[in-house]
């Protein structure tokens, strides 16, 4: 069993408010994700599985944080309703 003196979670989720530990995208993303509204079920797998915990929720549908977003598509990948595609970024341009 571990010892959960020094650490309040025992999953990937940070405490930590240090800037040092949030990266932002800078220009460098390719891709970003397109939520379609009517496909999805507000199930929050792309939140659960995102990363870098991007997937801010916004009424009755998850959007990402695109200053953080790195545009890996693993929200993509682990939507039940395929509602998330990734979208090349030269098309927002």
């Amino acid at each position: 069993m571990a010892n959960n003196t020094y650490f309040k979670h025992e999953g990937p989720w940070s405490d930590a408010s240090k800037e040092f530990l949030c990266s932002d995208t800078g220009s460098w993303r390719t891709k970003r994700p397109l939520i379609d509204n009517d496909n999805c079920i507000y199930c929050g797998f792309c939140a659960i599985y995102c990363p870098v915990q991007c997937m801010e929720q916004l009424d009755n549908t998850f959007v990402p944080d695109l200053n953080f977003c790195k545009g890996c598509g693993i929200c993509a990948k682990e939507c039940p309703k395929n509602a998330i595609s990734m979208i090349l970024e030269r098309e927002f341009k």
